[in-house]
């Protein structure tokens, strides 16, 4: 739109005032207002910058009102910065609805790229980058929360999930219970903070430190876990003996998960050839 203002969609720091840019700075001195997911929050880091530009409230809860304002402001020749509490605004949050919407006028969004957990936490992993998927938090309740690990259970690439300090041990446990207790999983806590912690393993070896040191229940986590390998459709021997043997004393169901938190094998499989072994019996 001719004439208009333009959105800059600005990173903030996770943790780390440090990682704020110059030109981050820069904007945020010179455009005519600062939208802020919390202006409580962000005022903060603008104060500690010395950036006395206006700040105005804007997120999820944002009534028509307050976008049209911001809509009127940037059709005036004004622009706006976009900023959330830590991090790129965005990710994990439903600011794209704002962007749609200006886009849609034919106003000029641009980005202002820094910090963000996710490619942070996924930089300094060491598990596969080439391709990855990030889901934000997992559901609150457990059903669901089984549920959406099932779907993901056997991709290919790398998973990438934030969650709370008093639910991940929680989400730990039911990974194991659908990912199996081998596959690898790295926790970032805290990240660019004084208390930052990083952690590699498998699944049952991250759930052990997790419950001895409950200082790894504090803070914000992101959990990002190896993809499943690529494997034959067919069991190895070991995996098929020791399933067999425990479908003398058990049920299809709980045999296939035992033996999937043994052999790290695929619960789905298991409880498969469960099936199969008991139909040729």
């Amino acid at each position: 739109m001719e004439n208009s203002g333009i959105l800059y969609v600005i990173s903030t720091p996770i943790g780390n005032l440090a990682d704020m840019t110059s030109r981050a700075i820069s904007i945020l001195n010179n455009v005519d207002i600062i939208a802020c997911e919390d202006t409580r929050s962000s005022r903060s880091l603008l104060n500690h910058l010395d950036i006395k530009t206006k700040c105005i409230s804007y997120h999820e809860h944002s009534d028509y009102k307050e976008t049209e304002l911001i809509l009127e402001t940037l059709r005036s020749g004004a622009s706006i910065a976009l900023i959330s509490d830590a991090g790129t605004p965005l990710i994990c949050d439903p600011g794209f609805k704002l962007v749609r919407t200006v886009r849609n006028l034919g106003i000029d969004v641009i980005p202002v790229p820094g910090a963000c957990a996710v490619t942070a936490a996924l930089s300094v992993s060491g598990l596969s980058t080439d391709s990855f998927l990030f889901k934000g938090f997992l559901p609150r309740k457990k059903l669901d929360r089984i549920k959406i690990l099932k779907d993901f259970c056997d991709y290919p690439f790398t998973l990438i999930f934030y969650e709370s300090p008093h639910r991940v041990l929680k989400s730990l446990k039911d990974i194991e219970l659908t990912f199996g207790s081998k596959r690898r999983i790295f926790m970032a806590r805290e990240m660019t903070k004084l208390f930052e912690t990083y952690i590699l393993g498998s699944v049952e070896d991250l759930i052990d430190i997790v419950e001895r040191d409950t200082n790894n229940q504090k803070g914000e986590i992101v959990l990002v876990v190896e993809g499943c390998e690529k494997k034959s459709k067919m069991l190895g021997d070991a995996s098929t003996k020791i399933l067999t043997l425990l479908l003398e004393e058990i049920s299809s169901s709980k045999a296939s998960a035992i033996a999937a938190k043994i052999t790290g094998e695929n619960k789905k499989m298991l409880y498969q050839e469960a099936i199969r072994i008991k139909r040729d019996k």
